[in-house]
């Protein structure tokens, strides 16, 4: 076969992983599962099982490996948390594995189809949502009658049962390129029954349907969980190991954080191995009787207020919509909540800007992405005196902000990090011309800012909102109501209870 060909292709169908992931083990992707639907009990049993699972898979027994590692993620759980991790976790580790290679080829055809030995509900929302697949064929958990999973899947042999899939959707007419690994001998496989078969890794200059070549993957934009990296047995391992320290590490830094004056901290924070990284030159502190300067912020993580206050060495309020109440308690700084009704919030804002600086985020929310969701006008309505401020961060185990969790850890998960970095860029204050002073739309003010902050942190300008983000993530529209204290106590418990799983 020419690798080169340009041959127009129908349908397609490729095998997720090895093909169109790079990776051909899904040790991680359960380990994910594991951590982010139970806790760390499973997580941990899950990695002393390696061994186990490895040495099937040397010894050619990948059904019993699958099975294994499918018991062990899944038995117990809910089926909706197993749903919950597929929509909101697993899709980007998923789509920093994607071969570029494998997606050309896979994308350039018009019918696609994803085969995986994985269970289908961990797969068929990236799947669909940004791999553009028409069909995945993956193995089925079978779920008792009360909606947990059992953990036991319905199909014996797993080869067997996708390439007998494959057939049945291809009935009329077989499909004309196959994606995947060679088979094991003695093993069915459902590239047999493609016209034309390529074995991965798929050759850089294989090019299939040239018309489709402008197609990408869609992006993930919206991404939760507390894991930065994907836990492979070695990560994994390093993750269970640092817990502990990390716990540590963390109260002594909420402490030392707590007691010290702000201006103190970005000093005794170099021996506790936290970095600030700042760029550009701040305005000035307000003088008495004079309007604030309105910092307008990305929005990161929870400690974005905090961290600003920190560089700035004072104490700057800001207004928040979701924080916990834990984290208002722990915060060095005043919070104002917002209450999502316009005129009420602006009286909000008014207020506090005739006190003195004031910090606001027009996203309503964070975003870990390379991207800035649209930006709230409201903020370009009541003042000139504007000030952008570029906020971003790197941490290496675990992320600080949640969708699906309890909030309230967010700032315990920040500083369990063993260095974590932020990085705040101090823009020039917006010349009077491109506020609504000279006569400009707030829409267009809030547009110009979103812009340039995008433009300064090397991000990409959406038009998704809160909701969007709460509606994927979560399954809600981030509509926050206020718990009693018997409620917050239950979903404290909730939060705790898989570590018990």
């Amino acid at each position: 076969m020419d690798s080169s060909t340009t041959t127009s292709y129908n349908s397609v169908v490729s095998e997720l992983e090895g093909t169109l992931l790079k990776n051909p083990k899904p040790f991680a992707y359960f380990m994910l599962v594991a951590f982010e639907a139970s806790g760390l009990v499973r997580f941990a049993i899950l990695l002393l099982l390696w061994p186990i699972v490895a040495l099937l898979d040397v010894l050619d027994y990948r059904n019993g490996s699958l099975k294994l590692m499918i018991f062990v993620a899944t038995a117990g759980l809910r089926i909706s948390e197993i749903e919950s991790v597929a929509r909101a976790v697993l899709p980007k580790f998923y789509m920093d594995d994607v071969s570029t290679d494998a997606w050309r080829a896979f994308g350039s055809c018009e019918k696609r189809v994803i085969v995986t030995r994985m269970p289908r509900v961990m797969v068929e929302r990236f799947a669909k949502d940004h791999l553009r697949a028409d069909e995945v064929i993956g193995t089925e958990i079978i779920v008792n009658r009360f909606g947990y999973a059992t953990g036991l899947i319905k199909e014996t042999d797993v080869d067997r049962s996708v390439f007998n899939s494959v057939a049945s959707l291809f009935s009329d007419r077989r499909p004309q390129l196959g994606l995947g690994q060679p088979g094991i001998f003695g093993s069915p496989t459902f590239l047999s029954l493609c016209e034309e078969q390529v074995h991965a890794p798929v050759p850089s200059n294989y090019n299939g349907h040239n018309q489709r070549l402008h197609m990408q993957p869609l992006p993930v934009i919206f991404h939760d969980g507390r894991l930065v990296k994907l836990p492979t047995p070695a990560t994994a391992l390093l993750i269970l190991v640092w817990i502990p320290f990390g716990i540590i590490l963390a109260v002594i830094r909420l402490f030392i954080g707590f007691m010290l004056p702000l201006w103190a901290i970005p000093y005794v924070s170099r021996i506790f191995n936290i970095r600030f990284i700042v760029k550009g030159k701040p305005p000035a502190q307000a003088t008495a009787g004079n309007l604030g300067v309105l910092f307008v912020c990305t929005h990161r993580t929870v400690m974005d207020p905090v961290i600003l206050s920190y560089v700035l060495g004072r104490s700057i309020p800001a207004v928040t919509y979701s924080v916990s109440r834990l984290s208002e308690i722990l915060s060095p700084i005043p919070t104002f909540r917002l209450t999502r009704v316009r005129h009420v919030d602006a009286e909000i804002i008014k207020k506090e800007l005739s006190n003195g600086d004031l910090v606001v985020y027009p996203e309503g929310t964070t975003c870990r992405e390379p991207f800035l969701l649209r930006f709230s006008a409201l903020f370009a309505e009541l003042t000139d005196k504007i000030v952008p401020v570029a906020m971003n961060y790197r941490v290496g185990f675990f992320h600080a902000t949640t969708a699906r969790g309890w909030k309230g850890f967010d700032p315990i998960f920040f500083f369990m990090n063993p260095r974590p970095v932020y990085e705040v860029t101090f823009l020039n204050q917006l010349e009077v011309e491109a506020t609504c002073s000279s006569g400009k739309s707030p829409y267009d003010v809030a547009n110009y800012v979103q812009r340039i902050l995008a433009a300064t942190l090397g991000f990409e300008c959406t038009n998704f909102t809160r909701k969007d983000k709460y509606r994927v993530l979560a399954g809600n529209d981030g509509t926050v109501s206020y718990l009693s204290f018997f409620d917050q106590v239950k979903k404290v418990v909730t939060t705790f209870k898989p570590f018990f799983q």
